[in-house]
């Protein structure tokens, strides 16, 4: 068995990217560039129109804005992980990913995908609130579900269970590559929040959207290349292997 090499996920992460840079931006821009307008201009669009009209009680925030901003987000951001599995493993089998093959696996995996995202997020955080450690744990070991359940076809606790048998004696190599990559996404979060604030206006939420694109991007392309990392590392599979299941 061959170790989980972290350098080798962030090499093939940003290969992908870059041999795929108008796919992966445009399907990122569709799911997540596009609901963090809405999330501005839906949710805290409300909030600046009650000032200009004098509201009594100063700005009030347009909590269906935000509510529905939201929701469209939580699940464009399944829809997108599901899309670049598919396009990451596609690509490092030697393959072209195409937008509408991505698209159509990501709508076939929607609502199991939401699941897994619900359980795990659930799961994690009273991991959290006991004793931190094992939330942690908890979140690491099921950190690949996602990329199972959309190669393998386990179901939803199926993935789930692969998750944690497949991650067992990497996830501190897990764990310091998911903290360089949050590292990763505060810079450029930070760097897209003071453009957002000095720009202003309607350029503003223009600039989040374009770091919510990169970011999500960025995490979305990491997590599919941890699974294909695992898969090689532990089983011995290639990546020719993996791809069999799309041909």
């Amino acid at each position: 068995m061959a170790n989980f090499e972290i350098g080798r996920v962030f090499g093939n992460s940003f290969a992908v990217l870059t041999r795929n840079a108008p796919l992966y931006l445009g399907l990122a821009a569709v799911m997540a560039g596009v609901p963090a307008l809405l999330m501005n201009f839906l949710g805290f669009g409300g909030m600046n129109l009650s000032a200009l009209r004098g509201a009594p009680y100063g700005a009030m925030p347009n909590y269906a804005g935000l509510f529905g901003g939201g929701l469209i987000s939580f699940i464009c951001a399944a829809l997108l992980q599901a899309a670049l599995v598919r396009a990451t493993i596609e690509d490092l089998s030697g393959k072209t990913p195409v937008f509408a093959d991505c698209l159509q696996t990501a709508l076939t995996m929607l609502f199991p995908v939401i699941a897994i995202t619900i359980l795990v997020s659930i799961g994690a955080t009273l991991g959290l609130i006991l004793l931190i450690v094992p939330g942690i744990v908890l979140w690491l070991g099921w950190s690949v579900a996602v990329p199972i359940l959309v190669h393998e076809r386990l179901g939803v606790f199926g993935s789930m269970s692969r998750s944690r048998r497949l991650t067992k004696g990497s996830r501190w190599s897990l764990f310091g590559l998911y903290i360089i990559l949050i590292i990763a996404v505060w810079v450029i979060q930070g760097v897209f929040g003071v453009l957002m604030f000095t720009t202003g206006g309607l350029v503003g939420p223009f600039m989040a959207a374009i770091g919510s694109t990169i970011v999500a991007a960025i995490m979305a392309t990491a997590t599919a290349a941890s699974y294909i990392e695992l898969r090689t590392a532990k089983e011995g599979v290639s990546v020719e292997t993996l791809a069999e299941i799309f041909s």
